[in-house]
């Protein structure tokens, strides 16, 4: 079951749904808006490797935005900070996004119980298009789980993607090797 408006408030009272910053005037009929954070990473390397660390370098959208073109792959990060503790979390486009021929994310849009962080976005684009900071991007939609959790995602040693930032953060596949 999807969480409304009203339940997601519950929550959030609750302590159970952190967003950060938090503005009512994002909160939709069951979803809640999050926006374009201000930096951009690129990989350095055109061919990839799943076995090594791809390291990428940093870009600041400016005021004035900044064009994405279809042969890149980008990454971005959502402004807000979540934290969800009993939820599902799935990370959606917002279908304006959509209309302009930009996905956010590949495989990525589920996150996990525990997951306390941004969002990284797997950003392509279809056809040459200014993105800027700040930009509505996605909707974050809450399902209620059924059953108890054994070990959170911020508790396992396994998880990747734990620590706190800012910035998008690269593929950690090559730990998994």
């Amino acid at each position: 079951m999807i969480l409304t408006d009203q339940q997601i408030l519950a929550e959030m009272k609750a302590g159970s749904i952190v967003v950060r910053p938090y503005h009512r005037r994002h909160l939709g009929s069951n979803s809640y808006d999050v926006h374009l954070g201000r930096w951009l990473a690129v990989y350095n390397d055109e061919i990839l490797d799943a076995k090594k660390h791809n390291k990428v370098h940093y870009l600041r959208i400016p005021k004035e935005g900044i064009v994405l073109v279809p042969s890149k792959l980008y990454l971005g990060v959502t402004e807000e900070y979540t934290e969800t503790h009993r939820h599902v979390p799935f990370l959606e486009g917002k279908s304006s996004i959509g209309r302009l021929g930009i996905d956010i994310h590949a495989t990525a849009g589920k996150g996990d119980i525990g997951f306390c962080n941004t969002w990284t976005l797997e950003i392509s684009v279809r056809h040459p298009v200014r993105i800027y900071a700040g930009m509505p991007i996605g909707q974050l939609i809450y399902f209620e789980v059924n059953g108890e959790l054994a070990v959170p995602y911020g508790k396992k040693k396994t998880a990747k993607y734990k620590k706190r930032t800012t910035k998008p953060v690269e593929s950690m596949m090559w730990k998994n090797f």
